[in-house]
């Protein structure tokens, strides 16, 4: 697609931004405890000052009432400026929920949470319900006005520095094992509920929750119940361009730290940018970040448009060729930088390890194949 002028200047605004705040290894460190965090409140707050956090929520909840294509330049930027605000896109797509089912006052206090640097987090995964959401088994069980929710979720990002949860609870039976299942909302500081971190390659970012006797009212129903499967599926969609968006800027910055790294690197006799066989993997990985962008942009252009019709397919495949792009941009960088490549100080090992779970999250890319198959009739 062909962005607008102010499209242009607001990705360039962010850019700079990012470039400003976080371009260095010593400035990211110093905005997250040595790297040992994945979120700065520091640099959300000074995002959220500039309007720039929830710039495709309406107005009249905080946001800047744009489109999924602003949206998408925002994610793409931060996420080549190695921008320490992973959560911000787990709170964004707990967003989409809201936005089609939530109530007013749920609208107002998350989203515009959101809007002001506040973080949210969605509990689906369970040890036995990973790609099998259907299977989930956490129960809510109706009490006078509410619900008492005993169980367990587990990979459950950002639940430590999140306001909320939006949680999928099995609340009854139904003919099919998608019926039954009823989304809440479950603050973080509620009693019975604890939060475990779980260690991975990269900082504090999933958690394991355990919830003993967690008690919220009704009125923390968001949509129907018995009615969250169906909730969930249009944001799951939108969840995936979301990852597709972040990986496409990961994927520009591989190729960015790459391109000045063989540019300057002289071996025998010249830089090692000038032999082909070098150019030749450069030249493939710049073409392949070029058409996965065009494809992203595509699909949040019709997105805006209100022609949804094949989102699920297309949010599936946008995920799939994004994610798998910059896992191998990153692990080529890594290659064609040698040692240097390795070394935490040129910060292409940390782009490796980041590169490593988005195939894996947002539904495993085996499963974004499964839906794609099944939009084609397979």
């Amino acid at each position: 697609m062909r962005f607008t002028e102010e499209q242009r200047r607001f990705a360039a605004a962010v850019r700079d931004f990012c470039d400003s705040e976080c371009k260095t290894l010593q400035q990211r460190d110093a905005l997250t405890d040595g790297g040992t965090l994945a979120n700065s409140p520091d640099l959300l707050a000074k995002l959220a000052e500039l309007g720039w956090l929830g710039v495709s929520i309406p107005e009249a909840y905080g946001g800047a009432g744009a489109g999924m294509v602003e949206e998408c330049l925002f994610l793409e930027q931060t996420s080549r400026g190695l921008a320490p605000i992973t959560a911000y896109s787990t709170g964004l797509t707990a967003a989409q929920t809201y936005l089609r089912y939530g109530t007013k006052a749920q609208k107002e206090e998350i989203l515009g949470g959101l809007c002001r640097g506040r973080l949210e987090a969605i509990a689906l995964s369970e040890p036995e319900a990973g790609s099998d959401l259907g299977s989930a088994r956490l129960s809510a069980v109706a009490d006078g006005d509410g619900f008492v929710i005993n169980g367990q979720k587990t990979w459950t990002s950002a639940a430590h520095v999140a306001d909320h949860l939006l949680l999928l609870a099995r609340t009854g039976t139904g003919r099919t094992k998608h019926e039954g299942l009823t989304l809440l909302i479950v603050p973080t500081d509620a009693q019975g509920l604890e939060i475990r971190p779980i260690e991975t390659m990269e900082a504090h970012t999933v958690n394991d929750i355990f919830f003993t006797d967690v008690r919220v009212s009704s009125v923390n129903v968001v949509g129907e119940v018995g009615r969250a499967w169906w909730h969930l599926l249009r944001g799951l969609s939108v969840e995936r361009l979301i990852i597709a968006a972040m990986a496409v800027g990961a994927a520009q910055r591989s190729l960015d730290d790459l391109l000045a790294y063989v540019k300057q690197r002289e071996q025998f006799g010249r830089t090692i940018g000038s032999f082909q066989a070098v150019r030749h993997r450069v030249s493939d990985l710049a073409t392949e970040i070029a058409f996965c962008r065009s494809f992203v942009y595509e699909v949040a252009e019709g997105i805006d448009a209100g022609e949804e019709q094949q989102l699920a397919r297309e949010g599936s495949m946008a995920k799939l060729k994004c994610t798998e792009v910059a896992k191998h941009a990153a692990l080529e960088a890594m290659q064609l930088m040698g040692g240097y490549g390795y070394a935490r100080e040129y910060g292409m090992e940390g782009q490796v390890r980041k590169a490593l779970a988005p195939p894996i999250y947002g539904g495993t890319n085996e499963i974004q194949r499964e839906i794609i198959s099944k939009s084609l009739g397979l």
